[in-house]
């Protein structure tokens, strides 16, 4: 700091803002190396770059932080406001605003580890989302074909597993989705396999597993990428992770979780022994439900016999009966065929009794009176219009105007045929044609004279 101020009255260079932010960030960061800082966080803020800012306080004062996307996208907990942590972190300045400020590249929990942290914060989420539901976990098939396990293949809980299910039921089919357990690869690996046996189908049941360890070598088992392969798989999944006293997420989300590896192969598979045992309890059962039946049928064999009638002796009687109802029969078709002899005998009688021919002879001569009776009606008829007729044409004869022109009388027309009366409606000149009794005159008009010149 004394030479950076000597230097500058030497020279007298005036510093704009910038160029002062500039060389205290620069003097700054090359004075002090990464340390670690232990504070309160306080003014968290999340912008939508990714980067974290806030401050880190004690009783007495606070600094300014930030921590870029890139670092804390590889946090392992959630941090909050009031959470007391250590943060790995440099020493620098923000020229933008002159204010002293923490980079930080790495952020612990201050006292409670920072594994059981995420732990807690990932299950209390998980939790609140409804993977840890009851009602959504699967039941276990009673007898599974296939189990599929999720696990490596070299590690003592692949080796336990098998000699379980060798012990108990040799004949299940076994495949191994082999994956690292341990290791900052390991979550998503173990996740792929999940994914894959469920894609594939292949298998009945599957069990996802290692050996004990610390919080931190089972820390795979409690990734959230694990977490929701377990939710999403189809098929039916048992969660053997560490011992007995180990909880790990996936414990929690998966359907049947087992305090081992070994009591995982116990859940899934069937004691061949038991099962033996049982099919010959079954088998002894059935033995004597069998024998019991055949018992029973013999008896029922037996009573039917004696009730049984010899067939040649029923078939004298069916014999005799169908005699029996053949003579019935016969007399009762000869009778009913008598009665409708008799029957029809009298009706007979009666359509005699009731022929038409008495009435068609009534009808045909009443027909002759009408026609003698019309025949004369209508020459009566005729001779009185005949005679109606007659005066009526000589009525007709007496107003005719053609009995007028057989008098020596003519009626005079026009070229147009109209009749004149009077001697104005011709013209001198004009042509006429007279009428006669007899033939017609063709006339013309020499002169027009009125009544009072005739």
């Amino acid at each position: 700091m004394n030479s950076f101020s000597e230097t500058a009255k030497g020279t007298g260079e005036i510093y704009t803002v910038s160029q002062l932010n500039r060389e205290v960030r620069t003097i700054l960061e090359g004075s002090f190396p990464m340390l670690w800082v232990e504070g309160e966080i306080s003014n968290l803020a999340r912008p939508a770059s990714g980067h974290l800012y806030f401050s880190l306080k004690d009783s007495q004062a606070q600094v300014r932080c930030a921590m870029f996307r890139g670092r804390n996208n590889l946090l392992k907990f959630e941090p909050e406001n009031g959470m007391q942590v250590m943060i790995y972190a440099r020493v620098g300045l923000y020229e933008g605003r002159g204010e002293f400020q923490l980079i930080a590249d790495r952020m612990e929990p201050a006292g409670e580890g920072a594994l059981q942290l995420a732990f807690e914060q990932l299950k209390k989420k998980l939790d609140q989302e409804g993977l840890f539901n009851q009602d959504i976990k699967q039941a276990l098939p009673a007898f599974p074909k296939t189990v599929g396990i999720v696990t490596s293949q070299t590690g003592a809980a692949i080796k336990d597993i098998l000699s379980v299910l060798r012990r108990r039921f040799p004949a299940l089919n076994v495949i191994i989705y082999p994956t690292p357990v341990q290791g900052n690869t390991a979550g998503h690996s173990i996740a792929r396999m999940i994914m894959l046996a469920n894609k594939r189908k292949e298998c009945d049941v599957l069990i996802v597993s290692r050996g004990g360890g610390s919080l931190e070598d089972l820390w795979s088992f409690n990734e959230e990428v694990v977490a929701r392969a377990i939710h999403d798989c189809e098929i039916p999944v048992v969660a053997g992770v560490g011992h007995e006293i180990d909880f790990t997420i996936a414990d929690f989300v998966a359907d049947v979780r087992a305090p081992t590896p070994s009591a995982a192969a116990e859940l899934i598979s069937q004691d061949q022994d038991e099962l033996k045992q049982t099919l010959a309890s079954y088998q002894n059962w059935m033995l004597d439900q069998i024998t019991g039946q055949i018992d029973r049928n013999r008896q029922t064999v037996s009573w039917y016999e004696k009730r049984l009638i010899h067939p040649g002796r029923r078939l004298e009687e069916l014999s005799q009966r169908l005699d029996d109802l053949t003579i019935k029969m016969q007399s009762a078709f000869k009778s009913g065929i008598d009665q409708r002899r008799i029957k029809l005998s009298r009706i007979i009688i009666e359509l005699k009794q009731h022929t038409p021919d008495r009435k068609i002879a009534m009808n045909v001569e009443r027909c002759q009176q009408y026609k003698v009776r019309l025949k004369s009606a209508m020459q009566h008829q005729l001779e009185k219009l005949t005679a109606k007729l007659g005066e009526a044409g000589r009525t007709l004869q007496t107003v005719s105007p053609l009995a007028t022109l057989d008098r020596g009388y003519s009626i005079l027309q026009t070229k147009a045929g109209k009749v004149v009366r009077t001697s104005h409606e011709v013209n001198v000149g004009d042509k006429l044609t007279a009428k006669l009794g007899t033939g017609s005159l063709k006339c013309t008009v020499d002169e027009t004279l009125d009544s009072k010149n005739v």
